[in-house]
């Protein structure tokens, strides 16, 4: 059993209150470096890369250069997901960590949050990471994320005015009414710097109105390791709905291996779903 990647929660704290995040219902949590370690062994007879996030940020933590150390310790690569908000945190040898493949920064973070920062003291600190990474000709990618679509252009003043901002500093001419993620999802501002764009999402929840049955890439391309050990289906699973089993007290090959995981994943197969959740996901109809 081989995936893609795995998503390992550093913690489960943002430090944000964004709008088109789910409230978390779990306390704050942050995965020790010793039970962290103990994971990464296990995971990598799994996947080669980890991806340090589910719902939290790792740049909240001002020792995220150890984690990543254990992470290259391991020959392994990860992944990084942040709202850039903790960009100053770190020093850029740490975000250019020789283990770090991609950087994604949620840049819709900023407009979906009531915070004393202005558009220009948010922005910059991401821009001069980018132009640092251009100018060191580091091979890592840095994706910047614009997950904000919909019908009714309902984010229209603040993606033309980051727009506006892109255009002048890679010199590039994006426009809004041109963008179709259908077809195309990103646009290269320079050499492994991209805007990556697509439609809003609706996370899982048993809230949620039921969609159906269908097919997922959870439990066959990546799972989810929350930061207190709980490990889930899915990356969106953020509260340990469908919790498959606690590497606190399980294997993480005896937790692949449990009744839940199997009935999940062998349903997923035939195009049915086995759990309550799964069904209202509209998630998975992107797999479909």
């Amino acid at each position: 059993m081989k995936f893609y990647r795995i998503y390992i929660e550093l913690t489960n704290i943002c430090g944000l209150r964004c709008s088109f995040c789910p409230t978390k219902e779990l306390p704050n949590e942050t995965m020790s470096l010793e039970f962290f370690e103990s994971i990464i062994i296990q995971a990598k007879e799994f996947t080669n890369e980890i991806a340090c996030h589910v719902v939290g940020d790792p740049l909240t933590l001002s020792n995220l250069k150890e984690y990543l150390d254990i992470i290259h310790r391991y020959k392994m690569r990860t992944m990084l997901t942040t709202s850039g908000y903790f960009m100053k945190k770190h020093s850029y040898d740490t975000l250019f960590h020789p283990c770090v493949k991609q950087i994604n920064i949620s840049l819709n973070a900023f407009n979906k949050n009531d915070t004393s920062f202005s558009f220009e003291q948010y922005m910059q600190p991401i821009l001069s990471f980018c132009h640092e990474k251009i100018r060191r000709k580091e091979e890592s990618f840095i994706n910047l994320r614009m997950w904000n679509l919909d019908e009714v252009m309902s984010e229209k003043s603040f993606n033309l005015e980051l727009f506006n901002r892109l255009n002048s500093e890679f010199g590039v001419d994006i426009k809004l009414e041109e963008l179709n993620p259908k077809e195309k999802k990103n646009i290269r501002l320079d050499y492994k710097v991209l805007l990556h764009f697509d439609n809003y999402f609706e996370w899982p929840s048993l809230a949620n109105k039921n969609y159906g049955h269908g097919r997922c890439q959870g439990l066959s391309s990546h799972i989810g390791i929350l930061a207190d050990g709980r490990v889930v289906p899915c990356c969106l699973d953020n509260d340990a709905i469908m919790e498959l089993g606690d590497l606190k007290i399980e294997s993480l090959d005896e937790v692949l291996h449990g009744e839940r995981a199997i009935s999940i994943r062998e349903g997923f197969k035939q195009g049915i779903c086995s759990e309550e959740m799964c069904m209202k996901c509209s998630y998975k109809s992107r797999f479909n």
